[in-house]
């Protein structure tokens, strides 16, 4: 169990960049599955036969991370970057970043006991990244425009809990590797013909999974994130989308989607048939790859399972083992022996 989630987080991939987080899980999972492809976004789709072959189920995961890129070289040798996907600049101020996972770089930030406008949120026009570089000409022979920077953060697990970038969605995707290592070393089928999805550029726009599912045609699908807690320690009840510790997040609606009512109703029933803690996700801003699904193809009815994060998007996130340990009970039950 989370036998993967420690090098799945420390792997840097962005949308477009998800090669290295790709290639481990196919190492890892290529024998254990009856086929495993790859299509032209780069979503990696691995097939375990179930019982029933009449129906496919397709679980999806998307291997990307928010990030940044090279936008900017400046003559004194910093950089200027863009976000790819959704970070706030309040969370990059003095932060430590890996371009291309090999050169070490930090952002500048004004001391604080010069800094007049305390309240002002910087924006990434003026945020300048510092690689230890002189110059312009210095800095070119290294780092070039369109090159990938990600936090530079190491997880670490601390009693219950564990801290690491991009379990947004890296907990997704280790999920769904236990679930395949769990088939494979019981030698087990699951129900129906199962789709592993472990999609791309989700942070983005949603790209990758819509791809994947023109090709594999499921009935229906299960989407697994990591979402927002919100419960950080300055923020009122009334603000908190999830609680880290309650459990498996189940989502009855999300930015741009109402989930389908009967999966919905079938994943909360199997959570309390298993006496399994779950939370209802109660605040609806963002969005998963269920909002592609519903507009592919014939439309493909989906719900979505995810576990609670504090500080998602950033350089530090937070999450409970148990947690984890819950929601892959739950999405094991389902994939197992739950008819849709």
């Amino acid at each position: 169990m989370r036998k993967y989630l420690k090098d799945l987080t420390n792997l840097a991939g962005i949308s477009s960049r998800e090669e290295k987080i790709r290639e481990y899980i196919k190492s890892n999972v290529a024998n254990k599955v009856d086929e495993i492809t790859e299509d032209n976004m780069g979503n990696l789709i691995c097939l375990i036969k179930g019982k029933d072959s009449s129906k496919k189920l397709m679980l999806d995961a998307h291997m990307d991370e928010v990030g940044f890129m090279i936008t900017r070289i400046n003559e004194d040798g910093t950089f200027g970057i863009s976000p790819v996907g959704g970070v706030d600049p309040r969370v990059v101020k003095s932060q430590r970043f890996k371009i291309e996972e090999k050169i070490s770089a930090v952002v500048n930030s004004t001391p604080i006991h010069l800094e007049k406008e305390t309240d002002k949120v910087e924006q990434y026009e003026s945020i300048r990244v510092y690689a230890g570089f002189s110059n312009k000409e210095e800095a070119s022979k290294k780092v070039h425009l369109g090159d990938m920077v990600t936090f530079d953060t190491t997880y670490y697990e601390e009693n219950s809990y564990a801290v690491a970038k991009a379990f947004d969605d890296r907990v997704g995707c280790s999920i769904m590797m236990d679930i395949i290592d769990y088939f494979f070393e019981n030698n087990e089928k699951p129900l129906y013909d199962t789709y592993f999805n472990f999609a791309t550029q989700e942070e983005t726009g949603l790209r990758g999974t819509g791809t994947a599912a023109s090709k594999i045609q499921p009935n229906f699908a299960i989407v697994l994130e990591g979402t927002t807690a919100g419960d950080n320690p300055e923020n009122t009840p009334d603000k908190w989308a999830t609680h880290i510790g309650n459990g498996p997040v189940l989502t009855f609606m999300h930015s741009g989607l109402v989930l389908n009512k009967e999966i919905f109703e079938k994943i909360v029933d199997t959570a309390k048939k298993l006496g399994i803690k779950f939370q209802y996700k109660m605040r609806t801003a963002g969005g998963t790859n269920a909002a592609r699904l519903a507009k592919t193809l014939y439309g493909i009815p989906a719900g979505v399972i995810s576990v609670p994060c504090r500080y998602i998007h950033s350089p530090q996130s937070i999450m409970n083992l148990q947690d984890y340990e819950n929601t892959y009970q739950l999405v094991k039950q389902l994939v197992v022996n739950t008819p849709f």
